[in-house]
């Protein structure tokens, strides 16, 4: 890249191909990034311990996030074939790279807003 070149964030907005769009499309909306700073302070978690630490969330809203994270690959689900049935939540690999974005992000908001 030239010195006077500009890197853009997504050279087609609207377009499939931006690579921000599609970082949204994952991870946007009000309890996904909680979902996975919950998960991720705690590297295992159970659903309860979701619900509990996730202020407000809904059963349901919760259990389509998870559902979500984890199609997106964001989310491993565990079960554990017990009495009563055992299913915990960890971070993937590929989301464990997000968290030091995420961790920039949250810097940038304290810092500006």
């Amino acid at each position: 890249m030239k010195k006077d070149e500009k890197n853009s964030l997504c050279e087609d907005i609207a377009g499939n191909g931006c690579g921000l769009k599609k970082v949204l499309n994952i991870i946007g909306g009000k309890w996904k990034i909680m979902i996975l700073c919950v998960i991720d302070n705690n590297e295992v978690v159970r659903y309860g311990t979701l619900k509990r630490s996730v202020y407000k969330i809904t059963n349901t809203m919760l259990s389509q996030s998870l559902k979500e994270l984890e199609q997106d690959g964001l989310v491993k689900r565990t079960q554990y074939d017990e009495m009563p049935v055992r299913v915990e939540y960890s971070l993937t690999p590929k989301a464990k790279t997000m968290i030091p974005i995420l961790l920039e992000l949250k810097k940038w908001g304290e810092e500006n807003l």
